[in-house]
């Protein structure tokens, strides 16, 4: 089973990489520099690269994207890409930043770097870089801060979305920065403390550990141990993943729905072309858990192929033409489509 899925991953790699690229960083020099603060612009891309947002304790990269005239109090999105990606690429397909511009939220994407991982990885399954305050999780929320401080964000409308090993990490995020997000959006990702090292991380991608889901949900409980805000969680994942397997989305789902004690069998389904979404909602009718599940989609974040904010202005990997922009209707679940006045 697993040369078979080590096989998959292979196919999806240039022919001179190796596996333990996708997840084994290089070690970190800890005297590093972090250089003055200065701000460029991305070649052909409305992102803005930011530095010196603080001590960036994960060596990441951050951009930006703050609509001109942006008043205070609006809305802040973060977004994480997967392996083989940049933030450039992911939202030339995803549309974050133009759907930005079009509706009034800034945007902040936290990059990896190949110095730290040559696949452009997000480090999900170590220790030491998705505990609270260190590592990577620490640079990318000292990303959201500066932003947020900067521009005077909501603090009570920050999101989160990624992909894959972004999905990954955003899942870290959430767990161990409830209070921080309103919600958070993870696409072909995997559970919080799904593995602690690059070996059990391929074992993981292949079939979630086998737990029940009060022991899912302790791993988030063990980091944050007093949840006053719950975020609500939307999870994407396509059935014919054989990158990520689909057991990690309905393990993800099982996590956060026992964390908030919501029954199992007290979810919505919906049905819509391709699509098969349950939700579990609070007392208050509040979506808390949503599960979308996509019928026949590989590995990757479902796009639709258009002009403005939300729609694929390119073909990019690992961004799926599935006939419907997951980011249009991430963004609506999050109460960010309505138009904004300048």
């Amino acid at each position: 089973m697993r040369d078979r899925f080590k096989r998959s991953v292979e196919r999806l790699l240039p022919t001179e990489a190796k596996l333990g690229d996708l997840f084994w960083p290089f070690s970190r020099d800890p005297e590093r520099k972090v250089p003055p603060v200065r701000r460029r612009p991305a070649v052909s891309s409305p992102l803005v690269e930011v530095t010196g947002f603080g001590s960036n304790p994960g060596g990441l990269r951050m951009f930006e994207h703050v609509p001109e005239g942006l008043p205070a109090g609006r809305p802040l999105v973060l977004v994480l890409h997967g392996c083989q990606q940049d933030a450039e690429s992911y939202d030339r397909a995803a549309g974050w930043a133009l759907l930005a511009e079009e509706r009034g939220f800034a945007v902040v994407y936290a990059q990896q770097r190949e110095a730290n991982n040559p696949r452009l990885c997000f480090t999900w399954f170590r220790p030491s870089e998705v505990t609270r305050d260190r590592g990577e999780t620490m640079s990318i929320r000292q990303m959201v801060a500066y932003t947020a401080e900067r521009v005077a964000s909501d603090p009570e409308r920050i999101f989160v979305t990624g992909l894959s090993a972004g999905g990954a990490m955003t899942a870290a995020m959430l767990a161990n920065y409830p209070a921080l997000f309103a919600g958070g959006a993870i696409i072909a990702g995997l559970p919080f403390g799904a593995a602690r090292d690059a070996s059990r991380a391929f074992d993981a991608m292949a079939a979630a550990p086998e737990r029940t889901a009060r022991e899912w949900s302790d791993l988030v409980r063990a980091v944050s141990p007093r949840i006053a805000r719950k975020p609500a969680i939307s999870i994407w994942h396509g059935t014919a993943d054989e990158t990520v397997s689909l057991s990690n989305g309905l393990a993800l789902a099982e996590q956060w729905r026992d964390l908030y004690r919501l029954p199992k069998e007290a979810f919505v389904e919906k049905r819509l072309k391709r699509r098969r979404t349950r939700i579990w909602p609070d007392k208050e009718g509040r979506a808390l858990v949503t599960f979308h599940e996509i019928d026949g989609m590989g590995h990757g974040t479902p796009v639709l192929t258009g002009e403005g904010g939300g729609y694929a202005a390119s073909a990019e990997p690992f961004m799926l033409d599935v006939g419907f922009s997951s980011t249009l209707e991430i963004a609506k679940e999050w109460g960010l489509t309505r138009k904004w006045k300048r």
